[in-house]
């Protein structure tokens, strides 16, 4: 990020302070997640923020407790390109061992505004649930965001389209 970037900046600033605002959130009211709409309402701004507008991927880990409930803000895990971020399963499950999650919600954006899954979108989600069952945290859905339109919410949930075993 640039210092003489003043969009730049403001977009960094937006950024912490939904971090902020998401914390105090989860702190207080304690969310569950009970459905993918639920998750990618709970990330939209923070992807925003992070992600410089929606210009790069982010890949977010929601933390939940054995209620489903939220444990913390949600953590970035990758933060990667255009078209791409490297997800690595030590970097995915490494806050949520940390916190003693029972289970995680996965998530990141498509900056194309599409949120329809790819090859490389299944495939990761299939090595991170192996991952995450030596583990013991329960890998609950892989929620894709992009941006609604007449044809989409804005998301697609690999659960419910079947496209992954999840249990």
């Amino acid at each position: 990020m640039s210092r003489n970037n003043p969009e730049q900046l403001a977009l960094a600033m937006d950024y912490a302070a939904a971090m902020e605002a998401c914390a105090a959130y989860v702190s207080v009211k304690r969310p569950t997640i009970r459905d993918p709409e639920a998750a990618y309402r709970l990330l939209r701004p923070l992807i925003d923020g992070a992600t410089c507008g929606n210009s790069q991927e982010a890949f977010y880990a929601i933390l939940l407790d054995t209620k489903n409930k939220v444990i913390c803000a949600p953590c970035l895990t990758s933060l990667g390109l255009l078209d791409s971020a490297p997800v690595h399963p030590r970097e995915v499950f490494r806050e949520a061992v940390r916190q003693n999650a029972a289970s995680v919600v996965l998530a990141h954006n498509h900056p194309s505004g599409d949120p329809t899954p790819s090859k490389e979108d299944i495939d990761i989600t299939s090595r991170l649930i192996k991952a995450g069952k030596i583990v013991g945290i329960r890998v609950v859905d892989h929620i894709i965001c992009g941006r609604p339109s007449p044809e989409t919410p804005g998301y697609v949930s690999l659960r419910e389209k079947n496209l992954v075993a999840f249990d």
